[in-house]
């Protein structure tokens, strides 16, 4: 995740999100992710404290901001490159079973509140933003 001052994405130069103040989070889905892990990770998201209060230190969480979310599915997190020249993909789920993971994700986080704007799943997609910090942050979940 990245803390941004804005983001956009577009597919074939069509705007499908975009956000002011809050986070960019690709999200790579691995094969033994669940629901539970989507839980887990949206509420870790929403409640680290990274965005700096009136001392400039980082102290307030995005719920705390009303900060938004824009949430770009992104298997090659799972791209593995200990061996050969070609990542390996073998520990990103398949698409089916990432794709309703990627849904249940965004739903729930606007369930929880939050603005969230979206790529598009499985497009090529561009991803611009501002990153403030810069802030980037690897957020993983607990092993199921």
């Amino acid at each position: 995740m990245q803390r941004v001052s804005e983001a956009n994405v577009t597919v074939d130069g069509r705007l499908t999100g975009a956000i002011g103040p809050g986070l960019v989070v690709l999200l790579g889905v691995g094969r033994e992710d669940g629901e539970a892990q989507a839980v887990w990770l949206i509420d870790k998201i929403l409640g680290l404290r990274i965005f700096e209060d009136e001392a400039g230190k980082m102290n307030v969480s995005l719920l705390e901001t009303g900060g938004a979310l824009l949430v770009v599915s992104q298997f090659t997190l799972y791209g593995d490159t200990r061996k050969g020249r070609r990542p390996s993909f073998d520990a990103a789920a398949p698409p089916q079973d990432a794709r309703r993971l990627y849904e249940f994700f965004v739903d729930t986080a606007r369930g929880r509140g939050v603005q969230v704007e979206t790529g598009e799943f499985q497009a090529r997609m561009r991803v611009s933003l501002v990153n403030e910090g810069p802030v980037t942050l690897i957020c993983e979940t607990p092993a199921p």
